[in-house]
């Protein structure tokens, strides 16, 4: 049975964080809008409720009472050195770039704590690059921790799209699948699909696809906020960058697989162009959830720059592939390998300090707000969550002694690359560089480099030892694996949000924000990013789209 076919002034598309802060914009432009979303109402805020709630911003408060100094020029060389732009579809792409580092060194925290958002205090420092000033990587710290982390993000923008339901301007359709937008005389009108029988899964689980009707919408504006394709592995594997060989046989996956990439199929057969479809984002120390919510759910280790990260045969890996310096670098490192995993080998005093997890039910004490249990972080001992994976995690491994550890590493792969004697002589070569302040070790210079910034002394970087020290241990080892998670590459956009055709010009009637759009141009990234970069992607993205489709509405 199909719904009776209604208008409004525009349709979003995608529920999650850039559908929400575009729903926002245009409600409060007086726009009546409708919010169609696949999923159903549990999973309002899509990946962002699941995130760390990291933000990149530049210049703050929280970062000048840590003593760091940044500004906005030492930002866009960071960035522009990170994104390596070099395709003629990268001009928006590098104008997108320019207009969010502006945006985060200008309006966006203001903007950002009148709706109430707070910060942890310690600015984090990921992505620490590759070796040059000019090159990839944060020159300094950036990555600003949401009080509350991803659930804390979704907040404020939800109690605006809230409001505006309850006002008449916004109705929200969850369990909507759109399945095709309507075109007329080369203009987008609307969209099409199926309504999906009502699912009470918990957020993050598969929901069924049994379809209960039809619908039809008719707006003057869509705007496309549907996310990437990091759920859909067939995907990735299809669009895998040439450069780095044959895809994985195998990934982990951190997102649902509801992230399958549908919509930007449905946007492309209504003449929408995509573009940088082989640039995407995988981590590369993605471990195996022992608890899991979805289907292949890992969890990113965050990791200080203390652990030694050695190949599946036990080799170290080059410079600058340490512990959270150059993400893409170390997987086109891993790929040429042979192998699609790595070993953390570290002490119990660097996973006491160093080792963080990705996602907001892996960090409690920030996401409820809990003060008491933050200041707990600086006792003696791991994070519990960390402690969980430690104890039930199949990827870890734990012993006294180097030779029992290498034992359980072998037996946890169980293919025979890890040769016992390369480890020994990796670890035992890297403690030889602890006996003194100086060293030739690069990232021993490092760990000594980010301990003189005072956030990573006081709570990120274990003091310099020898990871055989007895007084460290127990030694541990963990088996890292690829973990996808954001695409990089989207839907070409304006600077207004607008989609574009093949031959640049405008799609009418359609926008594009957040994931979908490669977080604005179609890749504002470029190749890499600086990490903090995705929340704040969707928020500018979905704010530039729902305000520029609210201003053509009229």
């Amino acid at each position: 049975m199909s719904e009776r076919a209604e208008q409004a002034d525009a349709i979003v598309v995608g529920a999650g964080l850039a559908g929400l802060a575009a729903t926002a914009e245009l409600a409060e432009a007086g726009k009546r809008v409708l919010l169609v979303e696949q999923e159903p109402e549990q999973s309002l805020g899509g990946q962002a409720h699941w995130s760390l709630g990291g933000l990149f911003l530049v210049d703050t408060p929280e970062q000048r009472r840590m003593g760091v100094r940044d500004s906005a020029e030492l930002a866009l060389q960071d960035w522009m050195g990170t994104a390596g732009f070099d395709r003629p579809e990268d001009a928006w792409p590098r104008k997108w770039a320019e207009a969010y580092v502006d945006f985060a060194a200008g309006e966006k925290h203001a903007w950002l704590k009148k709706m109430g958002m707070s910060f942890f205090p310690v600015v984090g420092w990921a992505e620490r690059g590759g070796g040059l000033a000019g090159g990839h990587g944060n020159s300094v710290p950036r990555f600003h921790i949401t009080w509350g982390t991803g659930p804390g993000v979704v907040a404020p923008f939800e109690r605006r799209v809230r409001a505006a339901v309850d006002s008449g301007r916004v109705e929200l359709r969850f369990r909507h699948r759109v399945d095709e937008m309507v075109v007329e005389g080369g203009t987008v009108t609307g969209v099409r699909g199926a309504v999906l029988a009502p699912s009470d899964v918990e957020r993050g689980r598969a929901s069924s696809r049994d379809t209960v009707g039809d619908f039809e919408l008719s707006a003057q504006a869509v705007v496309v906020t549907s996310g990437g394709i990091g759920g859909n592995i067939d995907l990735v594997r299809r669009n895998w960058p040439e450069w780095l060989g044959s895809p994985p046989q195998h990934m982990l996956s951190g997102v649902p697989a509801h992230v399958d990439g549908r919509m930007l199929g449905i946007a492309e057969k209504s003449g929408a162009r995509i573009v940088n479809r082989d640039r995407m984002w995988h981590y590369t120390e993605g471990i195996t959830n022992w608890d899991p919510v979805w289907e292949r759910h890992g969890i990113r280790i965050l990791p200080g720059p203390s652990s030694l990260w050695l190949d599946a045969t036990g080799e170290r890996l080059p410079a600058p592939n340490f512990p959270g310096f150059d993400t893409l670098s170390t997987l086109e490192h891993i790929m040429a390998g042979g192998h699609e995993y790595t070993w953390f080998v570290l002490s119990q005093k660097i996973i006491e300090k160093e080792f963080g997890l990705s996602g907001s039910e892996q960090n409690p004490d920030m996401t409820g707000k809990d003060l008491k249990l933050v200041l707990q972080r600086v006792l003696p001992g791991a994070p519990g969550p960390v402690e969980a994976f430690k104890q039930h995690g199949v990827d870890f491994a734990v012993a006294d002694r180097l030779p029992a550890l290498i034992e359980k590493m072998q037996a946890i792969a169980g293919d025979g690359a890890l040769d016992a004697d390369t480890v020994t002589r990796e670890v035992v070569a890297r403690d030889r560089e602890m006996a003194n302040d100086f060293t030739k070790d690069l990232q021993v210079m490092s760990i000594h480099n980010a301990r003189s910034y005072r956030g990573d002394r006081l709570g990120r970087v274990a003091a310099p030892h020898q990871i055989l020290d007895p007084k460290a241990g127990p030694l541990i080892a963990v088996r890292l694996h690829l973990l996808t998670r954001k695409t990089l590459g989207g839907l070409h956009t304006d600077l207004d949000a607008r989609v574009l055709r093949s031959d640049g010009s405008a799609l009418p009637g359609v926008y594009a924000a957040g994931e979908a759009a490669g977080f604005g141009g179609g890749g504002v990234h470029g190749y890499r990013a600086l990490e903090g970069t995705f929340l704040g992607g969707c928020m500018f993205s979905g704010r530039t789209a729902g305000r520029a489709a609210a201003a053509a509405i009229g």
